[in-house]
C-alpha cells in the first residue's frame, strides 16, 4: 500500500525585527553602483577641481609677497571673503560638474527600477515608499554634500591656518553656516529635481537627456521672456539664475536679481513639491504583512 505525504508550508513563528535606517542598504548600494561606472572616478575627481583652485587661491592670499612675479597687481581677485565663497559655489563650471556627477550616480535610480519592475523586490522587505525615497535621495545627498559641504568647510579652516590666526573666523563667523545651508539647498533641490526627471521615463539616457536639457532650456526660455515681456521676474524660469539668486541670499551678498530672492526660493520648493507629487503617483508601495 503506497503512502501518500503531503508537503505543505511551515509557519514561521521568528520575530521581524525592524531597523532603524531601513533605507541605509539602497543607499550604499547607489553609491557603490555609481563608483562601478565607467569614467565615473574621472569625473568624480574632475568636481574637486573648484576646490583645488580656490585652496591654491588661499595660499597665494595669505603669500603675496612669494608671488609678486605672478600676481602682478591684480591682488582684487585674491580678496578672499563671503562673496568670493559664493562666486565659486554658485559658478556654472560648479554647478554644471555637480550635474554631470548626478547624470553617473543618480540618473537611472528610479528609471532602472521602473524598467526592470523591481519596485516589488523593494516593497517585499519591511520598507515603505518613504524609506525608498530616502534612500535614494541619500545617494545624491552623499555626493553633492561630498563635493560642495566637506571640502568649503575645509577651506575655511585652511583659510584660518594659512592666516595662522581666527581673524577672518571672526571677521565672518557665519560663513559655515552659509555654506551648510547653500549645500543643503543644492542637496534638496538637485535631489527632488534628478528623481523627478528618473521617475518620468523608463529610460536612462533618455533621463539623462532630460536632467542637461530641462535645466539649460529654463535659462534659454528665460532669456525669450525676458526680451518678450521686458520684465524682470522672467528670469524665475531659470534654474541657474534661481540656484544663483538663492546662492547670493544665504552667502548675505548683493543679488544677481533685481528681485526679492524669495521668489527664487519659492520656484525652486515649488519644483520640490512637484517631484514630491510625482514621485507619490508613481511609485506604488506594496503592504508588507507583518
Amino acid at each position: 500500500m503506497a503512502i501518500v505525504r503531503e508537503k505543505g508550508y511551515t509557519h514561521w513563528n521568528g520575530q521581524l525585527v525592524e531597523r532603524r535606517f531601513p533605507w541605509a542598504p539602497i543607499a550604499r548600494t547607489g553609491v557603490r553602483l555609481a563608483f562601478r561606472k565607467k569614467g565615473f572616478k574621472f569625473v568624480f575627481a574632475m568636481a574637486f577641481m573648484p576646490s583645488f583652485v580656490f585652496l591654491v587661491t588661499l595660499y597665494i592670499s595669505e603669500r603675496l609677497e612669494d608671488f609678486k612675479g605672478f600676481v602682478q597687481g591684480n591682488t582684487a581677485l585674491l580678496n578672499v571673503d563671503p562673496n568670493y565663497f559664493k562666486l565659486f559655489l554658485t559658478s556654472g563650471f560648479v554647478l554644471f560638474s555637480l550635474l554631470l556627477v548626478l547624470v553617473f550616480a543618480a540618473a537611472g535610480l528610479i528609471a532602472e527600477d521602473l524598467k526592470h519592475n523591481s519596485l516589488q523586490l523593494y516593497f517585499a522587505r519591511p520598507i515603505g515608499k518613504k524609506d525608498y525615497i530616502l534612500g535614494k535621495m541619500s545617494v545624491v545627498a552623499f555626493f553633492i554634500l561630498i563635493l560642495v559641504a566637506l571640502p568649503w568647510l575645509l577651506l575655511v579652516v585652511f583659510k584660518l591656518i594659512f592666516a595662522g590666526n581666527f581673524k577672518f573666523f571672526l571677521q565672518y563667523p557665519w560663513l559655515p553656516l552659509s555654506i551648510l545651508g547653500y549645500s543643503l539647498l543644492l542637496t534638496v533641490f538637485l535631489g527632488c529635481y534628478v528623481l523627478l526627471l528618473s521617475a518620468v521615463s523608463r529610460n536612462t539616457r533618455y533621463v539623462i537627456v532630460l536632467i542637461f536639457g530641462v535645466y539649460y532650456f529654463s535659462s534659454v526660455l528665460a532669456e525669450i521672456l525676458k526680451k518678450a515681456f521686458g520684465s524682470p521676474y522672467m528670469a524665475l524660469f531659470s534654474i541657474p539664475a534661481d540656484l544663483q539668486q538663492a546662492g547670493a541670499a544665504l552667502f548675505g551678498q548683493k543679488l544677481p536679481l533685481a528681485i526679492p530672492a524669495f521668489w527664487s526660493f519659492l520656484i525652486l520648493a515649488g519644483i520640490c513639491v512637484l517631484a514630491a507629487a510625482v514621485l507619490n503617483r508613481k511609485i506604488r508601495s506594496v503592504e508588507v504583512i507583518k
